[in-house]
């Protein structure tokens, strides 16, 4: 079983655009603050959510620098007409 959100897999990032990325970083970032000033002041409960948030980023991270290298390309959406056109024709 993989640790971290459930709908930040690989894949599903890979198929983000890099302002989605970094959008999803942002969230993961302060999702993480948040949880460890819970884990200060004595309110955490789930201490497994930290070690979670931590691996979301490092898979964000890891991502945003495969495409730097050119390892991974960034995957640019279909014009909306030419999806219209695809879904015609079959």
């Amino acid at each position: 079983m993989a640790i971290g959100s459930k709908n930040l897999d690989a894949t599903s990032l890979r198929d983000k655009s890099d302002e989605e990325l970094a959008e999803e970083l942002g969230k993961a970032k302060e999702s993480l603050f948040n949880l460890r000033f819970q884990a200060a002041t004595g309110q955490l409960e789930s201490h497994g959510r930290l070690k979670a948030i931590r691996r979301d980023i490092a898979r964000i991270y890891t991502i945003m620098r495969e495409r730097e290298l050119g390892i991974i390309s960034v995957v640019e959406p279909e014009p909306a007409s030419d999806q219209a056109a695809k879904g015609d024709a079959a």
